[in-house]
């Protein structure tokens, strides 16, 4: 397999009903899965839908969602059609974005994928950059299961460009790096050798799927290896960061990871009673 493509047709193929992804809506309670077979049939469908809309090989495509399953299934979309996804985050209601828009500018993204909820906030949003060069607007949850029947499968091998992976913009400009099939099959193969992950092991995440460790280690590394992924979003975390280590504990998480802030949040933001009940020994 040289592709992501290529990978999440193999794992619908073998083990179709395994579960892909757990996504804990609040941190905790409310699972929602994703397995494989479903995974694979909505990426074709978003696929689908951007073909049918003439996205090309190769074009840009905007990615404007909260933490969720919609975000994968979109970001999977956008590799089944050729496309190069440039993964971003849902603009808040309070005004202009500085950051999305030279986003939006420095890609040439005329297409973005996004929910209805979301594309409501952006109509009400004064006009900006990504207001200008997006032309066409796709709310995925309103994307039908039989535009899977118009997908096709474009010519794609280990040089063919993913996605761009913009820079935080906190100290200049935000900037693209270029990702390929390559890179991300290579990346990922390193990272399953250096972590000893394998299809039994656990995955923890909530780091934003538009933060390049959030996307290639909690969203990418699981399905490479075909392991278990468990996700809350950030929000979740940064509210209680119990819920964390807690999700750790319940799922029995082989891997999980953050930068340096949320191993300090927790102790911070947690007390010893709290404490009592976890159990990391799995981690």
């Amino acid at each position: 397999m040289s592709t992501l493509v290529d990978l999440v047709g193999r794992r619908a193929a073998v083990d179709p009903d395994r579960t892909a992804y757990r996504y804990l809506d609040d941190g905790e309670g409310n699972e929602r899965r994703f397995s494989y077979r479903e995974l694979d049939a909505s990426a074709r469908a978003i696929a689908g839908r951007l073909q049918e809309q003439g996205v090309r090989q190769g074009d840009r495509v905007l990615l404007l969602y909260p933490s969720g399953l919609d975000y994968i299934a979109a970001f999977f979309g956008c590799l089944f059609a050729g496309a190069v996804a440039v993964p971003a985050y849902a603009p808040r209601p309070k005004g202009p974005d500085g950051r999305l828009d030279a986003i939006v500018k420095d890609a040439g993204a005329a297409v973005a994928l996004t929910t209805e909820e979301v594309l409501s906030v952006i109509r009400q949003l004064p006009a900006g950059d990504f207001h200008r060069e997006v032309k066409t607007w796709i709310a995925t949850d309103h994307v039908d299961a039989n535009d899977a029947g118009l997908w096709r499968l474009p010519n794609l091998d280990d040089d063919t460009l993913a996605f761009l992976q913009y820079t935080s913009g906190s100290t200049s400009t935000p900037k693209g790096v270029m990702v390929s099939h390559g890179n991300l099959m290579a990346n990922e193969r390193m990272l399953q050798v250096a972590l000893e992950q394998d299809q039994d092991s656990t995955w923890v995440g909530w780091l934003p799927m538009f933060h390049d460790m959030g996307l290639i280690g909690n969203v990418i590394q699981p399905l490479y290896v075909g392991a278990a992924c468990v996700l809350m979003s950030p929000m979740a975390f940064v509210q209680e960061p119990i819920r964390w280590l807690r999700a750790i504990t319940k799922y029995r998480a082989h891997t999980s990871g953050a930068p340096n802030f949320a191993y300090d949040l927790c102790v911070a933001k947690t007390t010893p009673e709290e404490r009592e009940g976890l159990d990391l020994s799995s981690w």
